[in-house]
């Protein structure tokens, strides 16, 4: 009997989920179709880079987004309809126990929450890179980088300055890089440009003039006891380098973050950390991120449970009206916690996992109020 009563249960809830998600993002689609129908009839794209390269991509990414919103939507819709005709009163006067009931829940959230878990950290970051290359390969006019007089740091005392930079091509133009160590300046090198060699992950740089600075043996007894410092100047017509540094780092901020999975983004922010970039809590931001978002589809199923398995008059209109507002607050809290924790007011962790934190509380209180 409970078996059986699990499988109902669980068909409903993800045949309900899909319905939802898949009616949502044909909305979606049919309205980006409409607002990019123009790019598609006018330039040279085939009906395979589209739907292949584009839509493909966009269908899990956009579904994985909203896919805890849509969980909680489904499980008030169908739980308020088994409410309403009285099989969940039925349910539970056969003397199974609301924690009983949860199970098939909980077992509906693990598969949901674990595809995004999945999702998130290692399929997406991969879709999404054929996505940002075909939008800027026809939507956004192969994108180019519009920066000038870009600065880098590239180590703990090593900065990179770019007068220009073409992600096309690949070269940077009037490139200096320089050493300064406790306000000294140790090293520098300047070129008229540099370009990318992809074949051996390096920079090849044209017409350079390198400086070294080093300190001598002796000291000045003229000037206070100062160590005495020689330069050392070269010139070359051509050098090879090898920096911490690729044309991945003039990606567009947020196509860098999106298209990392997650053993690439972890050891991206390593690097960061070494480098002593400033920007590391953006990449921090979206790492636990992708693993509390999915978490998130217990949270609210076990809400949604809550508040639907409870018979109202008027109909399911009032709970999925409340389990919609829920909804909203919880978003705009991941948003707000989200804003807080790249300005570094709060740590990345606590502040991405602190909607879930809240809404853990907001569950327990409405599991200890459900109809028992």
């Amino acid at each position: 009997m409970l078996k059986l009563l699990d499988r109902y249960i669980l068909s409903r809830f993800l045949k309900t989920f899909l319905f939802s998600i898949t009616l949502i993002l044909l909305i979606f689609i049919v309205f980006d179709v409409k607002d990019k129908l123009t790019t598609f009839t006018t330039k040279p794209i085939s009906i395979k880079e589209i739907i292949f390269d584009y839509y493909l991509m966009y269908i899990p990414y956009y579904g994985n987004m909203f896919s805890p919103l849509f969980v909680f939507v489904s499980v008030i819709f169908f739980t308020s309809k088994l409410a309403s005709n009285s099989e969940f009163i039925a349910i539970l006067s056969s003397g199974a126990s609301f924690k009983r009931i949860m199970r098939p829940y909980i077992l509906g959230a693990i598969i949901i929450g674990g595809s995004s878990f999945v999702l998130n950290h290692l399929v997406l970051p991969k879709a999404f890179k054929k996505k940002i290359a075909f939008e800027d390969k026809w939507i956004n006019n192969n994108y180019n980088s519009e920066d000038h007089n870009i600065h880098k740091k590239i180590g703990t005392n090593r900065m990179l300055y770019l007068e220009s930079y073409d992600n096309r091509t690949n070269i940077a133009q009037k490139v200096t890089l320089e050493d300064v160590v406790g306000n000294k300046q140790t090293y520098f090198l300047s070129a008229d440009n540099m370009i990318w060699d992809s074949i051996h992950k390096s920079w090849q740089l044209n017409n350079v003039y390198e400086r070294f600075i080093e300190v001598q043996n002796r000291i000045d007894t003229l000037k206070n006891q100062k160590p005495i410092y020689k330069q050392f100047n070269k010139f070359y017509d051509k050098k090879e380098i090898k920096i911490p540094f690729t044309p991945s780092d003039m990606w567009r901020f947020e196509s860098k973050i999106e298209t990392m999975t997650y053993f690439e983004l972890k050891d991206y922010i390593i690097r960061e950390k070494m480098k002593g970039s400033n920007r590391i809590e953006f990449f921090e931001v979206e790492q636990y991120r992708r693993s509390s978002f999915p978490f998130a589809t217990f949270i609210l199923t076990i809400i949604a449970v809550s508040i639907s398995s409870k018979k109202v008059r008027g109909g399911v209109g009032l709970q999925i009206a409340l389990g919609l507002l829920l909804s909203c607050i919880y978003i705009m809290l991941m948003y707000v916690f989200t804003t807080i924790a790249t300005t570094g007011v709060a740590s990345p962790a606590l502040a991405v996992w602190t909607p879930n934190l809240i809404f853990s509380c907001v569950a327990v209180y409405f599991y200890r109020t459900a109809q028992k």
